[in-house]
């Protein structure tokens, strides 16, 4: 039924999609595959998708930017990363404080500036913490390139340290 849903939602070719609470009366693994089904689709249709879910693991997985709502009112506006690393007030701080920050966050969002061209070991500024973690403490510090390979900063174990 929540497939045939979003067909018929999707028939009339709309500009703007919105849907409000599409998996919620959804089992856990209905739920997670409908969610991969839906990526799936956002990815070929390129459509603006305003979902709205109290759901905040599945906000991250499924959106580029999350709007947090307190009372009724918008308290902040960004990606999960914004969310985490500049919080607005303390509402959205205790909201995001027990996520999985090295999974959400990228070596962008916490590198050092400091560009060091002696260390040999890279990492890319934009893969997600968990996945370089054990390369970073292994080697103490790596430098952080760009897609470019052009260095851009560092990253070292002390500053890993502080979101594992």
């Amino acid at each position: 039924q929540q497939r045939v849903g979003i067909g018929r939602s999707l028939a009339v070719k709309p500009e703007l999609w919105f849907l409000d609470e599409p998996f919620s009366a959804l089992d856990p693994l209905i739920r997670k595959e409908m969610q991969n089904e839906f990526l799936k689709i956002q990815n070929t249709l390129k459509k603006t998708i305003i979902f709205i879910t109290h759901d905040f693991d599945e906000a991250i997985k499924l959106a580029d930017r999350i709007i947090i709502m307190n009372e009724g009112r918008i308290v902040q506006i960004g990606s999960p990363e914004d969310l985490i690393m500049k919080p607005a007030d303390n509402y959205v701080k205790e909201f995001t404080e027990d996520l999985p920050r090295e999974r959400l966050l990228s070596v962008r969002s916490i590198m050092n500036n400091t560009i060091d061209l002696t260390n040999s070991t890279t990492v890319y500024e934009d893969e997600k913490i968990f996945k370089i973690l054990e390369k970073v403490l292994s080697k103490g510090s790596v430098s952080v390139v760009n897609k470019s390979n052009e260095v851009v900063g560092s990253l070292n174990k002390e500053i890993i340290s502080k979101f594992n």
